[in-house]
């Protein structure tokens, strides 16, 4: 049997278990009834907890309805979220209450609790403790298993190494090979869990393109592959131990989705990555796929529901963690307010007041880069500025923003950078960014809608790849191929991000010592009060 540390801390909740199902080749997607499952005396009902893409987000926000993270209310999802109503929502310390509840009602010892990772960074406390922050208050709810999202080497692997050895829980992926010793990174990246005559295994996945979506140093010596190939390396000495195979899968949606459908012996996969909020539960054959969200804002709780040692059916239900409706574990407030007092002054610094709803979308334009843009045109004069297209991030909302909220969506050390790019580079990087959201090989797709400022163009993904991109202007002058225009960007621009090599071919590369976030920062207060950005639709995008 696969054997882990596990570092118990006996503050709150015990170590927990899960039983679960049979196995299945996925071939045609059915979706299932789940709200009437017939119960009888061989039925017994195991619940898998789960939590995803938390980014570092300990502490409430408040939900609006049309855009409150990074990924609601954007049109250019292949699944629209959108909150259901306004109202305060989330924290860890909330999280903490709905488990300790599902325990105290199902059971402790019928429960696995889960994390699909891009888990402790994207957080100013997260950025000031290097992870430790988030570390800590999941260790004291003992989670049992972590995939390695990508966001989860933001400090680098020595600083991922470390958190590993901190959690009392491991952290794990079966598609990132430690290049020096030739085995998955940090040990085994499956557990295998013993209740009463069943075995279960749960076998973690990170990110194919992970290299693509941050600082590729921090990665340089892991090898990333396809999750779903790793799987299928994994599927026949999971199937000699364990009864019950459960998928932690930071791939994204789709990739699950074609997972289930194409790899023969997965019962459930528990996703990640994407942000979604898969309700009802998706059925692919006798594969289940479910995702709870991110941000802290919702709980996943999935019951598999078992005859002897076969699953016959799966619930899925989704605590939204509203405040009017949940309260706050004392004991993890506690936690949380001991790390926040070192840094409660930089935290809560009130930098901005907002008139608006300012939230970052990721398929589609994004009105919080929209203003980055605008200041960093502003502040190094520049013809266009570029920002590359991510998906974490809350939204600003009417009243004062605080350090921290800025923090949220600029977490990371970035410098800015001033450049010269000719018109068909410009031309060139607006195609990429097509590709990375629509490539003829769905596994490469990577990263969001690049976000731009002072560039207009139109966006048609009914036309072929490279032939997508139109009617492009530099302030609303036709763009000319051979002329240059001066560009405002930040360093991880230069290295590859997502793909974007044309910006790191520019001339005239100006590397400066200026922090981008903290830049924001002081345009914010010079500004003192924002609201949307008056252009928006520079980019009209057409998908369908």
């Amino acid at each position: 049997m696969n054997t882990y540390k596990r570092r118990v801390i006996p503050l709150l909740f015990a170590p927990l278990f899960l039983v679960g199902a049979c196995t299945s080749t996925a071939t045609q997607e059915q979706q299932t009834d789940t709200t009437e499952t017939m119960e009888n005396d061989n039925q017994k009902i195991i619940t898998i907890l789960h939590t995803n893409d938390m980014h570092g987000s300990y502490m409430p926000f408040h939900a609006v309805t049309d855009n409150a993270t990074a990924q609601t209310g954007d049109s250019g999802r292949d699944q629209l979220l959108n909150f259901k109503k306004e109202a305060d929502v989330g924290g860890f310390a909330f999280v903490a209450s709905a488990i300790r509840k599902v325990r105290a009602d199902k059971g402790a010892e019928n429960v696995l609790l889960l994390d699909g990772g891009d888990t402790f960074s994207d957080d100013q406390l997260g950025n000031l403790t290097k992870g430790e922050a988030m570390i800590r208050l999941m260790s004291m709810v003992n989670y049992d298993l972590m995939a390695l999202g990508n966001h989860d080497f933001d400090y680098g692997l020595q600083r991922t190494r470390e958190l590993e050895e901190l959690s009392n829980f491991p952290m794990r992926a079966a598609n990132i090979i430690d290049n020096k010793t030739g085995k998955t990174i940090f040990g085994e990246p499956y557990i295998i869990k013993e209740m009463g005559d069943v075995k279960v295994a749960v076998i973690a996945l990170s990110y194919r393109n992970t290299p693509k979506t941050g600082n590729p140093d921090n990665v340089k010596e892991l090898t990333f592959s396809e999750g779903q190939q790793a799987v299928q390396k994994y599927m026949p000495e999971l199937r000699a131990k364990a009864d019950i195979i459960v998928v932690l899968s930071h791939e994204g949606t789709a990739i699950d989705y074609k997972m289930a459908q194409e790899v023969e012996g997965i019962d459930v996969i528990i996703g990640a990555h994407s942000h979604d909020i898969i309700e009802p539960r998706k059925k692919f054959g006798n594969t289940y796929v479910v995702q709870a969200m991110s941000d802290a804002a919702v709980l996943g709780d999935t019951e598999l529901i078992l005859e002897g040692k076969k699953l016959v059916d799966v619930k899925d239900n989704y605590h939204f963690l509203w405040h009017d409706e949940w309260q706050a574990d004392e004991d993890v407030q506690a936690l949380v307010d001991e790390l926040r007092a070192p840094h409660k002054a930089k935290l809560e610094e009130v930098v901005v007041q907002s008139k608006d709803v300012i939230g970052r979308q990721y398929k589609s334009e994004s009105p919080f880069d929209r203003l980055v843009g605008n200041l960093m045109n502003e502040g190094y004069n520049g013809d266009v500025a570029i920002m590359p297209g991510v998906g974490y991030g809350i939204s600003f909302t009417p009243g004062p923003i605080t350090s921290e909220q800025v923090y949220k969506l600029l977490p990371h050390p970035s410098k800015i950078v001033t450049l010269s790019m000719t018109g068909a580079q410009l031309k060139k990087t607006l195609e990429q960014s097509a590709t990375n959201l629509k490539p003829e090989d769905p596994m490469k797709v990577v990263g969001g809608l690049i976000q731009t400022s002072g560039i207009q163009y139109d966006m048609d993904f009914t036309k072929s790849v490279g032939q997508r991109v139109s009617n492009v202007r530099v302030g609303n002058q036709p763009i000319s191929d051979s002329k240059t225009y001066k560009v405002v960007t930040h360093n991880g621009l230069l290295t590859g991000l997502h793909n974007y090599v044309e910006i790191g071919k520019g001339q005239n590369i100006k590397r400066t010592e200026k922090s981008l976030t903290e830049f924001i920062i002081e345009k914010l207060k010079e500004k003192k009060e924002v609201g949307m950005p008056e252009n928006m639709g520079e980019a009209n995008v057409k998908r369908k």
